[in-house]
């Protein structure tokens, strides 16, 4: 009997494209890294409508509303097998390696952390703060969600360097810290959630997004998750599973795309909120433009340190 992978690992390691290749079904058409098939689930695919992203592992059939990932194809491709059936087929039909034994490695050293949180202030305190949060529109709403983040980074020849921004905490207790021009992550990266609505949730890439459809929505109940960066992916996905309703508020960038076609992918009754604002990359933007007047010069975009 064949030693099976794990759904994980079966995920990680075979690609949609290649078992599809290995059941004699080839593209039609390719625009970038999306695949078009006609579909396989589907009697009478005239026109090309099952849509595949390998790199992100994800396919969606556009007839029937359906996708998912390469264990959710085989489950209905092969409807007739159970749950460990289809994971040998995938294995078995694309030659996937069976798991070799783990051998245990010693832990590396972890590398100390090179920044230290001196501490923290009500949003307001410090003028440049203030005026960044203004800059984006949010600083009525920064007040009662962020805190201002002072600390010192130390460098590899232990000179240090004193640091302040807009701070806002994630699960893990880390701050995702912001000013007018940096961005980046004072310990672990997670998602950061709020509780509400038990039905209904709003998703968003970073917090100056869900502060902007706050400021826009302050009556809103809905629960809210904010991924950080869309690394976090699939712990947003995850987190959202408990919810019938799903609104999705993400960049209208290449990445952002991606990220909410896999998300419709998984969960296929989650809505693509951003065609309000198609005009502008994401939610932020739009709200500033609102509110500029004129004269007034252009965003500053962060840049990571």
């Amino acid at each position: 009997m064949t030693q099976l992978l794990n759904a994980k690992e079966l995920k990680e390691t075979a690609s949609i494209v290649d078992l599809l290749a290995r059941l004699g079904f080839e593209p039609v058409k390719k625009y970038g890294k999306e695949h078009m098939y006609r579909s396989m689930l589907r009697d009478g695919d005239s026109t090309p409508s099952f849509s595949v992203d390998d790199k992100l592992g994800a396919w969606y059939d556009h007839g029937n509303g359906k996708g998912g990932n390469i264990i959710d194809f085989g489950i209905a491709f092969w409807p007739t097998l159970n749950f460990n059936e289809v994971v040998e087929k995938i294995q078995r039909s694309c030659n996937v390696p069976t798991p070799s034994p783990k051998i245990q490695r010693p832990r590396l050293p972890v590398k100390a952390r090179n920044y230290i949180i001196e501490q923290l202030k009500p949003i307001g305190t410090h003028p440049a703060i203030t005026n960044y949060l203004q800059s984006r529109a949010i600083f009525d709403m920064a007040k009662t969600k962020l805190k201002e983040v002072y600390y010192h980074v130390k460098d590899e020849k232990g000179s240090i360097k004193q640091f302040f921004a807009a701070g806002w905490q994630n699960e893990a207790g880390s701050w995702e810290v912001r000013n007018k021009y940096f961005k980046g992550c004072l310990g672990n990266k997670a998602i950061s959630f709020i509780a509400g609505d038990q039905k209904r949730v709003a998703v968003f890439e970073g917090f100056t997004n869900y502060l902007s459809w706050l400021k826009e929505n302050p009556d809103n109940g809905n629960s809210v998750i904010v991924m950080n960066t869309l690394s976090l992916l699939n712990d947003g996905i995850n987190k959202a599973l408990q919810y019938s309703h799903i609104d999705l508020y993400l960049d209208r960038d290449n990445a952002g795309f991606l990220a909410t076609k896999q998300f419709i992918a998984t969960l296929p009754y989650a809505t693509d909120k951003s065609i309000l604002y198609e005009k502008f990359n994401d939610y932020n933007d739009m709200l500033v433009a609102a509110t500029k007047k004129p004269g007034d010069k252009g965003i500053v975009k962060e840049r990571s340190r």
